[in-house]
Parts: C-alpha cells; structure tokens; sequence
C-alpha cells in the first residue's frame, strides 16, 4: 500500500483502532530493538511487575485486559526465560506476589530509553502531557466499566 493511501486509511478509523495500531507498532519497534532478550508483547508485563512489585496475575489481568490464560502462559515464558519470579502471598496462600529479577532489572532502563526514542520519533511530546492523562483516564474508565460486568 503507497504511503498516501496508508495514512488515508486512517482517516475514519475510530479513536481504538488509533490507540492499538499504536500500541502494536511501539511493541514492533521494541522487539526490534531488543530482538537479543526474545521478549515480545509480554516486555509490558515486566514493566508492569517492576514498577509494581507484589502485584498478582489478577491485578495484569484487570490492568492489561487480557485473559486469566493468556497472562498465565505469559508469565510462566517470563519465569522460565528468569525474568520474573512468583512468591507465595502470606495474606493468601493462593496467590502469588510477582517481582522482577536482577535480569529485569537490568534491562528496564534501557527498555525505558527505548520507548522515549521511539515516542520522540513518533511526534509524542511532552506538550502531549494534557493528552496523555486523558488517555489515562479513558483507560481507567474503561477498566472500571469491564470489572462491573
């Protein structure tokens, strides 16, 4: 498809679709980029474990909106590549806490530069800050309507 029809294409594509052809070709760029750690959607969920350690596979479930099965057989990739690990939860017995290793943790910088670089390249600035907590907040929203179903 020529350049100019590909971004015609886009021009009555609703705000979702927006948001996950962005989503899918910052996960493309990344994976390029750091093709060497064979991580590839799952690179979120180490984000999300290392800013929030102690979370449980629940909480991935309800902030990323996948399945329970998918973010299972993520996590376990993640756990057997040494990149995360499961700690039983005192206060629950059948949950687990999840916590990012020293492998993580080293590759999380850079993984964080990466994504500066690419939303540089992409035109997201930090003008973009009003934008970018109502895109949080739509996010939210969205993840609060889902949980009352």
């Amino acid at each position: 498809m020529e350049n100019k029809n590909s971004e015609e294409s886009f021009d009555n594509s609703p705000l979702i679709g927006l948001i996950h052809n962005i989503s899918k070709n910052q996960i493309k760029y990344l994976k390029s980029r750091i093709s060497e750690l064979d991580l590839d959607f799952e690179i979120r969920y180490v984000m999300l474990i290392y800013d929030n350690p102690n979370c449980s596979q629940d909480d991935i479930v309800n902030i990323c909106g996948e399945s329970k099965a998918n973010v299972a057989k993520a996590l376990k990739k993640l756990e057997n590549k040494g990149y995360i690990q499961r700690e039983i939860n005192l206060d629950n017995r059948r949950k687990y806490m999840l916590k990012t290793t020293d492998k993580s943790n080293e590759i999380v910088p850079k993984i964080r530069q990466i994504s500066c670089d690419w939303e540089k390249e992409v035109g997201i600035s930090e003008n973009d800050a009003e934008f970018i907590e109502r895109v949080k907040k739509i996010a939210i929203n969205g993840m609060k309507l889902v949980e009352e179903l």
